[in-house]
């Protein structure tokens, strides 16, 4: 583990996002974290993970932000949730970073995608990075809950190929439940997506017991059949490989006992979606 590591033994691409990293930046003034959010010229990263197929088209690599205002129950990264504990990057480091990948990247036509923690809570670095990579010609993807797409400027959203938006759940009081926030900003952020006809996949992890309901689904899938510019909704299975990380930064974990849903039960869960006419796998 990367536990408590200095930056210079943290590795900025690993081999996956499920290593548990902690307190990297512990030590960066609170006034340096506020000038890197209001500038972008630095950003914060778990890390650069290569090669990954469910990430957006093709064949990616992933830059997985620190620091998310959702806490929700199922997150497989609670160590993304504080900025302090990813690794602290200059945009010309994360540039070098995607620069080494751009060629094959383009080959296997994958790209660039930024998710996280909340990758719009660092939306500065977030935009520098992808202007970065369109000027490299990469493809790029934005993985968001949307809450916080209001930062993101017609100008700024013009660097983003594709959004992956994720819609945890429709009705007000389970999202609160599941996320600690309202679902209002979401809806408002899907709605200018559509109007600006951006591409968007729509991801909904399925999670047993919690985000299973039907009518609930049903919701969401005419919802998203309603907007003229959902290409795709990807149906994710609830998974326990982040469990351990609950344990190690001693958060207190209420999914423990849940099992991964049966794929009959997924099968389920796309079939709804496709009754509305939505390509769902």
């Amino acid at each position: 583990m990367d536990n408590n590591q200095p930056e210079k033994n943290v590795q900025l691409v690993a081999e996956s996002p499920y290593i548990l990293r902690k307190d990297i930046s512990k030590d960066t003034p609170e006034i340096d974290i506020r000038t890197a959010l209001a500038t972008g010229n630095t950003g914060f990263l778990h890390s650069f993970t290569t090669g990954s197929a469910v990430d957006g088209p093709g064949i990616r690599i992933v830059a997985w932000t620190s620091g998310c205002q959702f806490k929700c129950l199922y997150c497989h990264n609670p160590d993304t949730w504080k900025i302090k504990n990813g690794i602290q990057v200059t945009i010309e480091k994360a540039t070098a970073t995607l620069e080494k990948y751009s060629e094959g990247l383009k080959i296997m036509a994958g790209g660039l995608t930024i998710s996280g923690g909340e990758p719009l809570l660092q939306d500065r670095f977030t935009v520098n990075l992808f202007g970065a990579a369109k000027k490299m010609g990469i493809h790029t993807a934005l993985d968001t809950n949307g809450s916080l797409g209001s930062r993101l400027s017609n100008d700024d959203l013009e660097k983003i190929d594709i959004v992956l938006l994720d819609i945890k759940a429709w009705y007000p009081e389970n999202h609160r439940r599941l996320t600690g926030y309202e679902i209002a900003p979401v809806i408002e952020f899907a709605k200018r997506l559509a109007e600006i006809k951006k591409r968007v996949w729509i991801r909904f992890v399925m999670v047993p017991g919690y985000t299973d309901n039907p009518d609930e689904i049903k919701m969401i899938a005419k919802f998203a059949s309603g907007l003229i510019n959902v290409e795709r909704v990807d149906v994710l299975p609830f998974h326990q490989l982040g469990r351990y990380k609950w344990k190690e930064l001693n958060l207190p974990y209420a999914l423990e006992d849940v099992k991964p849903p049966a794929p009959e039960q997924v099968d389920h869960i796309i079939s709804i979606f496709r009754a509305e006419g939505l390509k769902a796998v």
